[in-house]
């Protein structure tokens, strides 16, 4: 992942760089250099069109150029047929659709669903006859995002028009109006005063002064409940990855700010199941006021945090009952401790309103706490089984003595890391090697392929990630990667996470977790030939349709797959309002395959 440089924005040069950004915006927008078009190519009416053409457009008398696809609100048929005109465009009140976290869908299951422990803030997808199939539209007067590194700091607020959490966080710094623009300060409930500052407190914390984080062994960080992800962002400079997830409740499309920052982030909930993550990923977890109840139902949910942290890691807790003494807090600290010890976590540091355990490799302690039934522990655990809609456990996971021996390289050496999780699951050192070779050629062939600069691509997706391979090769490149593993494929995301780098869990007959239009790149090898099978919902068309509810205008898709299936891809997707381009490239049998460059078109409802 490339880093950037920038001004803190609470350093003693922040006002000369918000105002040369300022300055930069206000000039690139008019020449159109930083930002790209921001006028849609092609446009609607917003009305149905009777006729149809081969390329789904035709000329206006304005000089703009109009789809003929229909805007209608259409839900998911079996059989599932395609318009001649093209898929159906959804009314513009849906632009923010996000189908398995749709909130009257939810409703409709309140009944049957633990509040008690946030269960509606999970995912439930509805049933196909009760999900939208049609083309989620973007917002009115929405622009082409703000590029990196300036969108750390400033969004277009057209595309999020949301003022709620200005409202309420402005005073703690997470975002505020200006003009046109939401401004993103840097800070958060618990460091108002900045990011910067807060990551360094903690890095004395951990070290009793003597050091930072990554000197302390911190390389990737979970962090529960992000806001809008200013901590992941301030992270970065120090070369730390981190998977933030906050769900979709009150606080008012947080995971849309931090995305359209170009801020790795997703929809998630920490409530009934385990976390789309592999066991023992994060050397750090941290949670910033995120409203999350760690002392209710046995400390269930603190087990769940023990899963994902690895050995010497730390769990970073800044909230109300790490220093309050009114109320009811402090019981609820002593919960906490009692649970936590229970564990065998160690609290090494208490100031300023956040507290720090380390999960320290104790064995003897866990045995003999469950012993004192104190804890129960689980059965061996299985990591080659993903965590996918799993229920939690009330248990603590312990080490059997093949992978207590187990220990990672430093940051600047993992990406090469061949881990111990591949060989179990059956995949060679060769085979590994292999695929890292193949995708550092590859992908200097899509960026000329794609033939645009680098600053246009920030947030990518490798919807099938096998090895991370895709991901290492883009190290060099100013963007992150969400590296998605198939639920039904083999469990390649722990040794993912073992080359440093960030994922999740997936099923692609079920929509992802994220807000429309957030990724520049999708990457799609041999997705739809796994899927192929799986019957209605994950036909070919319903994860084409999830691509172009995920991809950003002007961003690209590319494919590879099996020859029957990219050409039924490129016959399909000019009815998607797809730009595309089919080329020839060398495969890992050194034969050559088809490979669609695929480029949604920038289009809007008028």
């Amino acid at each position: 992942m490339g880093c950037f440089s920038m001004g803190y924005a609470f350093d003693s040069k922040s006002g000369q760089v918000i105002m040369a950004a300022l300055l930069l915006m206000i000039v690139s927008f008019y020449s159109g250099t930083l930002f790209g078009n921001n006028a849609p190519l092609y446009v609607s009416q917003g009305v149905s069109h009777s006729s149809s053409s081969p390329t789904n457009a035709s000329s206006a008398s304005n000089g703009t150029t109009e789809f003929t696809n229909r805007v209608a609100l259409v839900y998911r048929k079996t059989p599932l047929v395609i318009p001649e005109t093209g898929v159906d465009v959804c009314p513009l009140v849906f632009n923010e659709y996000i189908p398995c976290h749709d909130v009257s869908y939810v409703k409709t299951l309140i009944l049957s669903l633990d509040v008690s422990r946030k269960e509606e803030l999970e995912r439930h997808c509805p049933p196909l006859e009760k999900r939208l199939f049609c083309l989620v539209p973007p917002p009115k007067d929405y622009k082409i995002p703000i590029r990196w590194p300036i969108s750390r700091d400033y969004v277009w607020r057209s595309n999020v028009n949301h003022t709620h959490l200005a409202e309420v966080k402005g005073g703690q710094n997470w975002v505020h109006e200006k003009d046109q623009l939401w401004w993103f300060p840097g800070g958060g409930t618990h460091f108002k005063n900045g990011a910067s500052e807060y990551i360094e407190r903690l890095g004395h914390m951990i070290t009793n002064e003597a050091g930072d984080l990554p000197s302390a062994g911190v390389i990737q960080v979970l962090d529960v409940g992000c806001g809008v992800a200013s901590f992941s962002a301030y992270l970065l400079p120090l070369n730390i990855r981190t998977m933030s997830f906050a769900p979709k409740d009150g606080h008012e499309n947080q995971i849309q700010f931090a995305l359209e920052r170009g801020i790795g982030a997703m929809i998630s909930a920490l409530s009934t199941k385990q976390l789309p993550y592999p066991s023992e990923s994060f050397e750090m977890i941290h949670c910033s006021r995120c409203r999350i109840d760690f002392h209710e139902n046995d400390g269930i949910l603190l087990k769940e945090l023990n899963r994902l942290l690895r050995f010497n890691g730390y769990f970073v807790y800044s909230a109300p009952p790490a220093y309050r003494k009114d109320k009811n807090y402090p019981a609820i600290w002593d919960k906490l401790m009692n649970f936590t010890t229970a564990m065998c976590w160690r609290l090494i540091s208490r100031k300023i309103q956040t507290a720090i355990w380390i999960k320290e490799n104790n064995q003897s302690c866990l045995f003999q706490n469950a012993e004192q039934k104190l804890i129960n522990l689980c059965d061996a655990a299985d990591d080659s089984k993903p965590s996918w809609n799993i229920p939690l456990k009330n248990c603590v996971q312990f080490r059997n003595s093949k992978t207590d021996s187990y220990k990672l390289p430093p940051s600047h050496e993992r990406h090469s890391v061949f881990s111990e999780n591949l060989n179990t699951i059956g995949i060679s050192q060769n085979e590994f090697s292999s695929d890292t070779l193949f995708w550092q050629e590859q992908v200097g062939h899509y960026w000329r392929l794609m033939n645009v600069n680098e600053t246009e691509i920030r947030n990518v997706m490798d919807m099938n990630a096998y090895c991370g391979g895709f991901a290492v090769a883009l190290n060099n490149y100013p963007v992150w990667v969400m590296n998605v593993v198939p639920a039904s494929m083999k469990n390649t995301l722990s040794g993912i996470y073992d080359r440093g780098l960030l994922g999740t869990f997936h099923d692609w007959c079920e929509p992802f977790s994220s807000y429309p239009r957030t990724y520049d790149l999708l990457h799609a090898n041999y997705i739809f030939s796994h899927y192929k099978t799986k019957g209605e919902g994950c036909l070919l068309e319903d994860i084409m349709l999830e691509m172009d509810r995920l991809i950003r205008p002007q961003g690209f898709i590319i494919i590879r797959d099996e020859e029957d299936i990219t050409s039924r891809i490129q016959e399909l997707a000019p009815k998607f309002l797809w730009d595309m381009e089919s080329q020839l490239l060398e495969n890992e049998e050194k034969k050559m395959e088809t490979v669609l460059i695929c480029r949604k078109k920038f289009w809007a409802i008028i």
